[in-house]
Parts: structure tokens; C-alpha cells; sequence
């Protein structure tokens, strides 16, 4: 019960690595407040959590609109007391050149995965120095550290929240607030499928590509949670600013 007596407000937790790190969360003690723009996903996820003896909340919400966004932490407030665990996991992606992306699309991205990050910190950090301290997960990519092909809205926008999460690690580190980000790679998830359909590549020839890496495979949610976990935990007590690669050994190089 590594996150016992916590709460946990994750957003884009209805699907994927959002609900698999809501339902570790739970299994480890934690509350969790399950924050997603799909009802049907966000209630089903809570409703998984609940039927295991867990505790969770679902509450509609774009993080990017500023009342949803108020609603959410206010409601996670009232039901739980508290916020210790704060997952920015929601985000978008536009596969796509700089030439072939709309002036609209690059700011849905940039205001979809980055902005929506900054203004969730500005609402939960201030919950969190009532109980003296907290941790903060900012979801960024193995392309916030590395270029990838048709994706320069996404890499600029996963390239902020790695320094910006080290620029909010350096500014409440002293107040006991700890901010990393995952960098993960290619995980099997909706989004990634949807990457394919964007691309115009058949999702089977995109997924196993995906899996070329070498540990042999594209990582899976379960995977990206438990060091979402490890991030939340005690068992990171002295790591904060960091950007943390999951992604089968993607980054180091082929196999």
C-alpha cells in the first residue's frame, strides 16, 4: 500500500495509460479522482476501481477549459480532503510538418499538452503545501528528448513540459513539492492507433513497427504506470526535475 492515505487527481484516466495508472493508484491505497472528457470511459474506470474496494471519483473535464479545470480540483477538495498526487497525463497529438499544420492545430497542441499542464499546477499546487509537499507527473514523450518524423507540433509541445517540469521542480522543491516527467515510447493505446490512421498506414504495419526496439516490443500501459508509481511513491523521495525514459530501450538505440 505504497500510496496510502493519498489522493491522486489524474487526468485523461477514462482509457489507456491515464486508467491503468487510476487502478494501480487504488490497488496502492491512494483515492483517485479520475478526470476525462469521456463520461462513459471515466465512469466505467471508477466503477472498476470501486467494485476492487477501491476509492475514485469520476468528474467530466477538459483540463483546458479553466472552469472545468476548477470544478475538478474543488470536487477532488469536498469528496477527499486533499490533493498528494497530481498525473497531467491528458494530451493530444497532430502528425504532421510544420507545412502541413494549420496555425489551429499548432495551438491546439501546444494548449492541449502544455498549457493545460500549467494551469492544473497553478490550481493543485497551492492544495498541496497545505499538507507540506506533494508529487507531480507531467506526461512528455521519448520526443520531447528526440526529433521524430512528422510531428513537430507534438515534439515542441513534449519538449516544453520536459523544462517546464524542471522549471517547477526548482521553484517548489523547497515547499516539498516534487515535479518529474515520463518520457514514454511507443505504448499500445488508442492514441497511438490513432497516429496510424492519421499517417494513412495500416495500424498493423504501424504497430509492429512500434515494436521495434530492443526489448522486442511496444510498451503497454501497465508498463507506464508502474513508473508513474515509482514517481508518486516514497520510493522517489530524492527525485525531482527528471525526465524519466520508459520505452524499451527505444532511445538507445536498435536492436
Amino acid at each position: 500500500m505504497r500510496l496510502e492515505n493519498k489522493t491522486a487527481l489524474i487526468t485523461g484516466a477514462g482509457s489507456g495509460i491515464g486508467r491503468a495508472t487510476a487502478v494501480l493508484f487504488a490497488r496502492e491505497g491512494a483515492a483517485v479522482v479520475i478526470a476525462d472528457t469521456n463520461p462513459e470511459a471515466g465512469k466505467s474506470a471508477a466503477a472498476e476501481i470501486k467494485a476492487n474496494g477501491g476509492r475514485a471519483l469520476f468528474e467530466r473535464a477538459d483540463v483546458s477549459s479553466a472552469t472545468a479545470r476548477k470544478r475538478v480540483v474543488d470536487q477532488t477538495i469536498s469528496e477527499f480532503e486533499r490533493i498528494d498526487i497530481l498525473f497531467n497525463n491528458a494530451g493530444i497529438i497532430r502528425r504532421a510538418t510544420v507545412l502541413e499544420l494549420s496555425e489551429e492545430e499548432w495551438d491546439r497542441v501546444i494548449n492541449g499538452n502544455v498549457k493545460s499542464m500549467y494551469l492544473m499546477c497553478r490550481e493543485v499546487i497551492p492544495h498541496m503545501l497545505t499538507v507540506k509537499g506533494g508529487s507531480i507527473i507531467n506526461m512528455a514523450s521519448g520526443w520531447g528528448l528526440a526529433g521524430g518524423p512528422k510531428a513537430a507540433a507534438y515534439c515542441a509541445s513534449k519538449g516544453a513540459v520536459v523544462l517546464m517540469t524542471k522549471a517547477l521542480a526548482v521553484d517548489h522543491g523547497r515547499q516539498k513539492v516534487r515535479v518529474n516527467c515520463l518520457c514514454p515510447g511507443d505504448t499500445d493505446t488508442d492514441m497511438l492507433r490513432r497516429e496510424a490512421r492519421q499517417l494513412g498506414v495500416p495500424e498493423s504495419e504501424f504497430l509492429a513497427d512500434s515494436g521495434r526496439r530492443p526489448l522486442g516490443r511496444m510498451g503497454t500501459p501497465e508498463d507506464i504506470a508502474k513508473a508513474a508509481l515509482y514517481l508518486a511513491s516514497e520510493a522517489s523521495s530524492f527525485v525531482t526535475g527528471t525526465a524519466l525514459v520508459v520505452d524499451g530501450g527505444g532511445l538507445a538505440g536498435s536492436p
